[in-house]
């Protein structure tokens, strides 16, 4: 099939390259008001996609494909091409606002900053350091996470510093570490243009990373399989779907270890020279035979044996994955049990090989490398003294105070503010009165906070309305850094226009909290803009796996991002894959295969509660449509959430498509959703976007979390659904 025609991109650099198409609803005659074009990369999603903004009276007033860039090459996805209404959408949050008799009420920046520096230290003077928590977002730039990683745990001195990417992609990092010894995916888009065989597992790339079936359409004689509960956009388009149950992965990957192991198709020289741990794993996947995975997964003998044996035998063979592996309370040991398959087979750091985590928003990677959260910068570890050593010669402290663990996870701050551990918090950049799960904790956690601060580019917000004060931030296309893609390239995002009103970038409200806090000279002695900040991380990134230290802004620019590693003298033109060498970032240099077991669901279904919800994206927006609600067109394409349900149990409760109904669990319910009867979804199980704060999956999904990486488990909870019988409903 042809993917790009199936997706509506084919011809789309020459259809769609300005924001002058009639479906987009401009004309040429706006698009030709532009009188200068910048560079820049998409702030939507991690892909990274190259593009141009056409300024004229410091507005955007177009946005076309940046021609020849590596990643996207001149193409946009419908969000990409409609980015630049967001920056002046009217809900632009101008003014600092701080709540004063319950209603919030315009201030100085001089007052909203002594405001905050007073609130929290005073929380923190009477409840202990740690009674102040930060959540952050993956939308900063990388000279923003870093700069805002020496405010808190030097500046603050709380370890209490996560960021809502823990919501998305904490179990990829996870599972990287127990496995390599170090975060980063290994491989890049090259594989998958290259490999002879893609497993796509949980990973809908055609809604969520468009651009990236561009690379998919280049590779003509791979083989795509892509295992997925539901009929996916991507599963129409592969090669073979594996329509497995729900959770069903682990034993999915088992029984290939399993088949590989049994039919020979493993590198037993590798795992000899490179992995530890094979002979625990052989013991383990024994029991995996291809009778008991069909059983556990539903599907048949032969499409188990067949995947196994495309994967072992292919020269070249990448497995990619997103949220259906990472949103679990098994997610970060189903990372585990994928990076197996490339250490059994030796697919792992050549070419079209690699297991890859797509990751989620545009510069989750960079608070990954710099931002002091799941670890200290550079990728070092906070139980590791020589690494919080050489972090304090780079910053003139003491090593004392760079914190030996890290803080609370995102989830567990919201449990410690339920508990009253949590007095003050500072919501960065991102909307949790949407997107987090388990929306009524949020609430109580929330509730019991003394001073909440949230600092966005948009107000009113579902989350800005409950704030104690509100900092008003620059968004896309008005600051300037960069942002880390899923392949490990360092992409230039530039500053097009001013910030509206009295909006400040998030890197100089940063600076300016540090003023106000007295830590300015000690932290940041000299800092004038986000130059200074990426100067410093360099340095902080020298010799490190994610090494810096050869790039510049302006050979970022020109090349159209860089990958790391990239020290000094490092080639900007060739594709960079991790441990082609075979040397992991382990004590001993050999990484670890590791045996995962098969939990059962946290919340199966019952009588009670008979199907099994999934949640996911749409293609149209991003995640809780702070941006893309205010873009006309990508709301006129999708204005409301639905519900997936297969033809069987909508017979079965007598409910036919576009029927207004509520999905109730344990938790809570979704009053008026409209119901699309499909065989997309599979019997027993529903499917909706989570994308709709006026009808929000979050108030019914659960907050079980994986026990090493703390994601939650959005994607497999308990819910029945019932015909809406009333206005409300």
């Amino acid at each position: 099939m042809n993917w790009k025609r199936f997706l509506g991109l084919d011809n789309l650099k020459e259809q769609y390259a300005y924001s002058d198409h009639p479906r987009l609803g401009y004309t040429s005659a706006q698009r030709a008001t532009a009188d200068r074009w910048v560079k820049s990369t998409c702030g939507y999603c991690s892909v990274g996609c190259g593009m141009e903004l056409g300024v004229r009276d410091n507005r955007i007033v177009a946005v076309k494909g940046w021609d020849g860039h590596p990643v996207s090459n001149g193409k946009l996805c419908p969000k990409g091409l409609a980015e630049h209404h967001m920056v002046s959408a009217p809900n632009r949050a101008t003014e600092p606002l701080l709540r004063k008799a319950g209603k919030l009420e315009p201030v100085s920046w001089t007052e909203a900053l002594e405001t905050l520096v007073s609130r929290f230290t005073a929380a923190q003077q009477r409840h202990g350091r740690e009674a102040l928590a930060i959540i952050s977002t993956g939308q900063l730039l990388t000279e923003e996470f870093y700069t805002l990683g020496k405010l808190v745990q030097l500046g603050f001195g709380t370890r209490n510093y996560c960021g809502n990417t823990t919501l998305c992609m904490a179990s990829a990092v996870s599972g990287y570490k127990r496995s390599f010894g170090s975060d980063g995916p290994p491989g890049n888009y090259e594989d998958l243009r290259t490999a002879d065989v893609i497993l796509l597992i949980g990973a809908n790339i055609a809604d969520n990373h468009p651009i990236l079936c561009q690379h998919l359409e280049a590779n003509r004689d791979g083989y795509v399989i892509v295992a997925d509960p539901r009929v996916t956009k991507t599963a129409m388009l592969a090669d073979r779907h594996l329509a497995l149950k729900p959770r069903s992965d682990i034993a999915l990957l088992n029984g290939i270890a399993h088949i590989l192991i049994s039919e020979n198709l493993i590198d037993a020289g590798y795992i000899a020279r490179h992995t530890q741990g094979f002979q625990a794993l052989q013991e383990h996947v024994a029991a995996f035979t291809p009778d008991r995975v069909a059983l556990a997964t539903g599907l048949s003998v032969e499409a188990i044996l067949d995947t196994a044996r495309r994967y072992g035998r292919a020269r070249s063979a990448m497995i990619a994955w997103t949220m259906g592996v990472n949103h679990s309370t098994q997610g970060a040991e189903t990372v585990c049990a994928i990076n197996n398959l490339a250490l059994l087979t030796g697919k792992i750091g050549k070419p079209g090989s690699s297991p890859f985590s797509i990751t989620g928003q545009c510069n989750a990677m960079g608070t990954r490398e710099a931002g002091c959260t799941s670890s200290l910068p550079g990728y070092r570890k906070f139980e590791n003294v020589k690494h919080r050593e050489q972090l304090a010669r780079i910053w003139g402290v003491d090593v004392a105070r760079i914190p030996d663990a890290r803080g609370l996870s995102y989830p567990d701050m919201i449990n410690a503010a339920v508990d009253g551990q949590i007095k003050a918090m500072w919501i960065i950049a991102t909307n949790p009165l949407v997107s987090y799960p388990n929306q009524g904790q949020l609430r109580a956690g929330l509730r019991n906070l003394d001073f909440l601060v949230v600092q966005d580019g948009f107000h009113p917000t579902p989350t800005t309305e409950v704030a104690d004060l509100v900092l008003p931030a620059a968004i896309w296309g008005e600051k300037e850094g960069t942002y880390t893609n899923s392949e490990r390239r360092v992409g230039k995002a530039n500053a097009a226009v001013a910030p509206p009103g009295l909006a400040r970038t998030d890197f100089q409200i940063f600076l300016s909290v540090a003023r106000a806090l007295g830590c300015f000279d000690e932290l940041f002695a000299g800092w004038t803009g986000p130059a200074d900040a990426f100067h410093e991380w360099r340095e902080v990134s020298r010799g490190r796996l994610c090494d810096y230290s050869g790039m510049t802004y302006d050979a970022i620019e020109a090349h159209g991002g860089l990958q790391w590693p990239f020290p000094a003298g490092a080639s900007a033109t060739e594709n960079s894959r991790l441990y082609a060498n075979g040397h992991f970032e382990t004590p001993d240099g050999k990484a670890l295969l590791h045996t995962v077991a098969c939990d059962p669901l946290p919340e199966p279904p019952d009588d009670a509660y008979p199907f099994v919800l999934n949640t996911g994206r749409t293609v149209e927006h991003w995640h809780t449509r702070t941006k893309t609600a205010q873009v006309p067109l990508l709301e006129r394409m999708s204005p409301n959430a639905w519900l997936e349900m297969n033809p069987f149990d909508a017979r079965r409760l007598k409910l036919s498509s576009h029927d207004r109904v509520k999905v109730v669990s344990r938790r809570g319910v979704v009053h008026g959703v409209e119901l699309r009867v499909t065989e997309i979804t599979a019997p027993g199980q529903v499917f909706m976007p989570f994308h709709f704060h006026e009808t929000n999956v979050n108030e019914v999904t659960q907050d079980a979390l994986d026990p090493i990486s703390r994601e939650p488990n959005y994607k497999q909870c308990a819910v029945r659904v019932e015909r809406a019988n009333n206005a409300r409903s």
